[in-house]
C-alpha cells in the first residue's frame, strides 16, 4: 500500500452510542408492535391524568353542587340542573377560609424565615468555616434523620410549653410553629450538599482578601446557592401548609388556627356543599403554586431522592 493510498484513507466514523431498550429496532418497526405500544402510552397516560386531575375536578364540581345532589349521586352532579355558585361565598364568609388561609399564609412564610436561616447558617459553618466540632455537629444533625417526628413530639411540645432557661410559654403563639420547623436535618444536609460543590478557591480568595465569615457568608455563599434556598423555601411552604398535628396541639385559640386545622372543625357547624366550597378554595392555592413553581419542585424533588438513595 502506498503512503499516497494511506494519506487517501477516510478516518474511521465513531461508533454510535449503544441504547438498550427492553424491544429491539425490529420489533418495534413491526405495525403489530408499534399499535400495542401507543395504546400503552395512550392508556398510561389516560390513567395518570384521570389519578392526577380526577380528585380536584371532582371536588371543583361538588363545590358549586347542592347537597342534596352530593348525597343521592356523589358522582352525578347537578342531576337537579341547579349550580350554587354561593357555595363558596359562604364558605368565605362563614366559614371564615379567608382569615384561615391568612394564618397559613402567615405560618408558612414565618417557617420559610427561620428554616433558611437555620440551615443556611447551619451548613455554612459545617461546609465552609469547618470547625473542630463540625463533624460532632455533622454527625448529631445527620442521627436526627433516624429519629420518628412521633418520638420526638411530645418533648417538644413539653420544651414550647416552658422554654429552658426563659421560662416562657409559646403555646398559642405562631413562634411554637415557626421556631419547631427551623430544626430540620435535612434541609441541612441538602443545602450542605450544594454547598460542598462550590470551589473552595471562592471561600481562600475572599479569605485573602481580608473577607470574614459574615462577608463571605452574604457576598458568595447566598448569590451561589440562590436555588437551593428556593426549592428549600418551596418545600417548606408546602410542608407546612399541609402539617395538621402540630399546629393542632400548639394553637388551641380556633382565631389563630391554620386552615388544615379549621377545616375538621368547620365539617361540623356547614352542611355538606359548604364544606366541599371550603376544601375547593383552600385547594386553590397549592395548585397555583405548583404550577408556577413546579421546576423547582421537581428539582428539589430530585434532590430530595439523590440524597436519600
Amino acid at each position: 500500500m502506498s503512503l499516497l493510498s494511506l494519506g487517501r484513507r477516510r478516518p474511521a466514523a465513531a461508533p454510535e452510542p449503544l441504547t438498550r431498550t427492553n424491544i429491539s429496532d425490529a420489533d418495534r418497526s413491526r405495525p403489530s408492535v408499534r399499535i400495542s405500544l401507543g395504546v400503552g402510552h395512550v392508556l398510561v397516560l389516560a390513567a395518570l391524568i384521570i389519578a392526577g386531575l380526577g380528585p380536584i375536578v371532582w371536588l371543583a364540581l361538588a363545590a358549586v353542587s347542592p347537597t342534596q345532589d352530593l348525597i343521592r349521586g356523589p358522582f352525578s352532579f347537578f342531576s337537579s340542573g341547579v349550580v350554587q355558585w354561593e357555595n363558596l361565598g359562604i364558605a368565605w364568609e362563614r366559614g371564615r377560609i379567608g382569615h384561615y388561609l391568612t394564618n397559613t399564609a402567615i405560618l408558612a412564610a414565618g417557617s420559610v424565615v427561620t428554616t433558611l436561616l437555620v440551615s443556611t447558617t447551619a451548613a455554612f459553618v459545617i461546609t465552609v468555616l469547618r470547625p473542630r466540632w463540625g463533624k460532632v455537629l455533622s454527625g448529631a444533625i445527620l442521627a436526627t434523620l433516624f429519629i420518628p417526628g412521633i418520638v420526638s413530639l411530645v418533648p417538644l411540645y413539653l420544651t414550647v410549653r416552658e422554654l429552658p432557661v426563659l421560662g416562657i410559654s409559646l403555646i398559642d403563639t405562631w413562634w411554637a410553629v415557626w421556631l419547631p420547623a427551623g430544626a430540620t436535618a435535612f434541609n441541612v444536609l441538602i443545602i450542605s450538599r450544594f454547598l460542598e460543590a462550590i470551589p473552595a478557591d471562592l471561600y481562600e480568595a475572599a479569605r485573602i482578601d481580608g473577607a470574614g465569615p459574615l462577608r463571605i457568608l452574604w457576598s458568595i455563599v447566598l448569590p451561589l446557592a440562590r436555588p437551593i434556598l428556593g426549592v428549600v423555601g418551596l418545600l417548606t411552604v408546602v410542608a407546612s401548609w399541609k402539617d395538621y398535628l402540630w399546629p393542632l396541639l400548639v394553637l388551641p385559640t380556633p382565631d389563630n388556627q391554620p386552615v388544615s386545622v379549621a377545616l375538621p372543625r368547620l365539617a361540623d357547624q356547614t352542611e355538606l356543599s359548604v364544606q366541599m366550597a371550603a376544601l375547593f378554595l383552600s385547594l386553590v392555592i397549592p395548585v397555583a403554586l405548583f404550577l408556577v413553581f413546579q421546576r423547582q419542585f421537581l428539582r428539589g424533588a430530585s434532590m430530595a431522592g439523590g440524597v436519600k438513595g
